[in-house]
């Protein structure tokens, strides 16, 4: 067994459209790597900062990804590496008379699965107006614009026109 305690730099950006943990950013890795009979078990946490943008307001957002760890990395030959396909399962990988486990790719699918796919700044974030596109929380309460239903346009449109009018007297009067 084998405990590694570290910070990397994240090899690239890892996410989603609206949140990820930048490139370069620091990953800290707490990982225990154990030989088993059928290859090397990691476990453990990776965390790191996270930024990008609110989801419904646009505005920046920060915050913390912390994902659990577990992979198996089976040994060549083993009876688990002879019944898994070859994009299915990581391998133990024998390079100049040593072994080495690849975390990269791992490591990338846990944090963009446990990013959330749509980031809000907070759970009330009214987002923005539809109309002209100001942030709700900054427009205030009386923040609005007069609309008229499109099936109603038309009559709006006489009623304004009867307004300057003059109106017609008409009928009989008996």
């Amino acid at each position: 067994m084998m405990t590694l305690e570290t910070t990397v730099a994240s090899p690239s950006r890892i996410g989603l459209d609206l949140i990820a943990v930048a490139e370069g950013a620091p990953l800290e890795l707490d990982l225990r790597l154990e030989s088993v009979s059928e290859g090397v078990l990691v476990t453990g946490t990776v965390s790191g900062p996270t930024s990008g943008e609110c989801a419904r307001c646009l505005q920046p957002i920060t915050g913390e990804v912390e994902i659990e760890l577990t992979e198996l990395f089976a040994y060549p030959d083993s009876t688990t590496d002879e019944t898994t396909d070859a994009d299915e399962l990581h391998r133990v990988r024998h390079e100049g008379g040593s072994e080495s486990v690849d975390l990269e790719q791992p490591i990338i699918d846990a944090v963009a699965m446990a990013l959330p796919f749509s980031p809000v700044c907070g759970p009330d974030c009214a987002g923005l107006c539809p109309e002209c596109g100001v942030p709700l929380a900054a427009a205030g309460p009386d923040h609005h614009h007069e609309q008229i239903d499109p099936r109603w346009a038309k009559l709006a449109s006489l009623r304004e026109q009867g307004d300057t009018e003059p109106r017609e007297q008409g009928g009989d009067d008996s």
